[in-house]
């Protein structure tokens, strides 16, 4: 394959705002009468904030307490928590070697989507500093399905002209994984926890990580044209 372009994920891959999704949850539970332990994290990363709510209830043993317009406020409550944290982010919360990768991908004339389930991505773009490094962005504002649909991956490729084959997508999550393979294209999971273990390559974090390592290790999985 040859790579046209490449599609981020967000929350935990260029920026560790998933631990304030966390946050937000547990502070919302504990409203509610109960906790959402941090072994439960996981268990939301790159779902949407609807999902994410079904999670924590369940974990509560109230998922069927909950009219959906009493969801809509609760699952506002959590928004209104995670963005008195993110109002306070900055540049240096950008994870090690994500801007060093997106300006050599840029180089190289590859292009960058930003592709996340978050209605808040543009605010967290805004306040480190990353907007001018993507093409385009796709966020939860444009999107009817939330992944392990491919929806946000496929409209994501689409902007810049891409196929999907051309495209490698990089995420933390389960539920992003399964949506690039369902979109057709080959996955690098950042993390090197269980939730990566289905994408065909899987690094540590961006730190020293170049697109010459990212052709060689897609072609030790199955071919890439450098």
């Amino acid at each position: 394959m040859t790579i046209r372009c490449c599609i981020f994920d967000l929350d935990g891959v260029l920026v560790d705002t998933a631990r304030y999704h966390y946050l937000a949850w547990a502070r919302l539970a504990r409203g509610l009468g109960f906790e959402f332990p941090p072994a439960c994290e996981a268990s939301i990363r790159g779902l949407s904030r609807m999902d994410s709510l079904e999670v924590v209830l369940r974990a509560g043993g109230m998922e069927r307490r909950f009219a959906p317009e009493e969801r809509e406020r609760l699952a506002a409550e959590k928004n209104a928590f995670y963005l008195e944290s993110v109002a306070a982010m900055t540049p240096a919360e950008v994870l090690p070697g994500c801007v060093e990768f997106l300006r050599s991908l840029r180089g190289r004339g590859i292009g960058r989507v930003l592709g996340s389930s978050s209605k808040n991505a543009g605010l967290v773009l805004d306040r480190t500093g990353l907007r001018p490094l993507f093409d385009d962005v796709v966020d939860g504002t444009h999107l009817t399905r939330a992944k392990p649909d491919p929806e946000v991956f496929l409209l994501g490729a689409s902007r810049v002209g891409a196929e999907p084959a051309q495209c490698v997508v990089f995420e933390d999550a389960a539920a992003g994984i399964e949506a690039a393979h369902r979109a057709g294209m080959r996955c690098v999971g950042v993390g090197t926890g269980a939730a990566t273990a289905a994408a065909e390559l899987r690094i540590a974090s961006f730190a020293d990580f170049t697109p010459g390592a990212l052709a060689a290790g897609l072609d030790a999985a199955g071919g890439v044209d450098k």
